[in-house]
């Protein structure tokens, strides 16, 4: 596409046609309102909760890995209410969600917020957001969740009778998480030897692999793989037995600690004889020699106790980043020298907000739905503030 002579708009090159058409667009909120428009007349039609997954195209020119891509897939949320407390209660409680997937499943600790009036969702009375911490000391927004009170309601003109038979605009909420959440797992948990991901969301927990010489030797593993394989399936473990003989042993520990495995179990001929095998955990490379005998069991308890540890770590990590800064000149050492989030005083004005950022390129990042009112001074101004908020240099 290219800029019309008369300056009017854009029109199409044929030059540049595609065999398939390819339609760019933000999120669904035009689409979603112009159906809600057709989908509402009555009170009993609501609340109208529609979730979906769709991929979505952004005009990046610079373009991250995972965290900023020009095509992503997302789940995205779109909800109708008949009252403004109904709509704050949905987006409350998506922001809930993503804040208890991303602590509990992908052993990430968050900090929920709800953000300034410069970062909102553009159309959003609030957009709440849950922020995390990445090893680099960045942070990363990793879902949000808008009330979008009637603003959408009323572009598209979407009214209701309420019981009294009187029409009003409905009240709105959307939300979205997308592909960045991987991004998140990566930077959040990996190391120099590749992926760390938490037992609860890895695709495998555990792999096992044997160490023979010889057919005969492969053969008593089998065997023996043919009792310990249905127990631990039986346990609810997702694991998978690589007797391949197209690498060594060697190769394989390295490639399924590249690829994050929680869990890998070696058993040779020693093992067998011995009724103990070797258990290696991914996360700390610990080794332990355990009894064949219970082995589900203990795989079992293994794997939460990573997923715990996994979360203790970066929540460690990020209490130990996150720091106060009460005057211009900590806030700019403190960014340069730790990173991480600074909770510090602001005026509440837009012009500060952004003034902070071109200094130091650090943003609001939210503020914290538990913050404490706290009398101080603006860092950049000295204006009075009644509570910190949280800044971070940020993907």
């Amino acid at each position: 596409m290219k800029n019309a002579p008369d300056g009017s708009g854009v029109i199409v090159d044929p030059d540049a046609k595609l065999e398939e058409e390819l339609i760019i667009r933000p999120t669904s909120e035009t689409i979603i309102w112009n159906s809600y428009k057709d989908w509402i007349q009555s009170y009993r039609d609501l609340p109208l909760l529609i979730n979906q997954w769709a991929n979505v195209v952004r005009w990046e020119m610079r373009t991250r890995l995972f965290l900023r891509t020009a095509e992503f897939l997302w789940q995205e949320g779109h909800t109708a209410h008949a009252t403004a407390e109904e709509a704050i209660a949905e987006t409350r409680q998506m922001l809930d969600v993503y804040a208890e997937f991303a602590e509990q499943w992908m052993a990430l600790p968050v900090v929920k917020g709800v953000k300034t009036a410069s970062e909102r969702f553009a159309g959003a009375l609030d957009t709440y957001c849950i922020e995390a911490l990445m090893q680099d000391g960045k942070a990363l927004q990793a879902g949000t969740s808008h009330f979008l009170g009637q603003n959408f309601a009323k572009a598209f003109d979407v009214k209701f009778a309420d019981k009294d038979n009187k029409m009003e605009y409905v009240w709105a909420t959307s939300w979205g998480v997308s592909t960045r959440l991987v991004g998140a797992l990566v930077m959040a948990h990996s190391d120099d030897q590749g992926l760390v991901l938490p037992p609860r969301i890895a695709p495998l927990q555990v792999v096992i692999v044997p160490i023979y010489k010889g057919p005969e030797q492969k053969v008593q593993i089998d065997e023996k793989m043919k009792d310990l394989l249905p127990q631990l399936k039986k346990a609810g473990i997702r694991v998978k037995y690589d007797d391949s003989d197209n690498a060594r042993p060697g190769w394989k520990f390295a490639e399924y600690e590249l690829k994050g495995v929680p869990v890998r179990i070696a058993i040779g001929l020693r093992d067998l004889e011995s009724g103990h095998c070797e258990v290696v955990r991914r996360d700390t490379r610990e080794k332990t020699s355990v009894p064949m005998e219970g082995l589900a069991g203990y795989v079992k308890q293994l794997l939460e106790t990573i997923q715990q540890s996994m979360y203790d770590k970066a929540l460690a990590y990020r209490e130990q980043h996150i720091s106060r800064a009460d005057t211009m000149e900590e806030f700019e050492r403190l960014l340069d020298d730790k990173g991480g989030f600074i909770l510090a005083h602001w005026d509440g004005t837009p012009a500060t907000e952004e003034a902070i950022k071109e200094k130091t390129k650090a943003t609001i990042r939210c503020i914290p739905l538990n913050n404490t009112p706290e009398e101080g001074k603006c860092i950049l101004t000295g204006k009075p503030s009644k509570e910190r908020v949280l800044f971070a240099r940020a993907y």
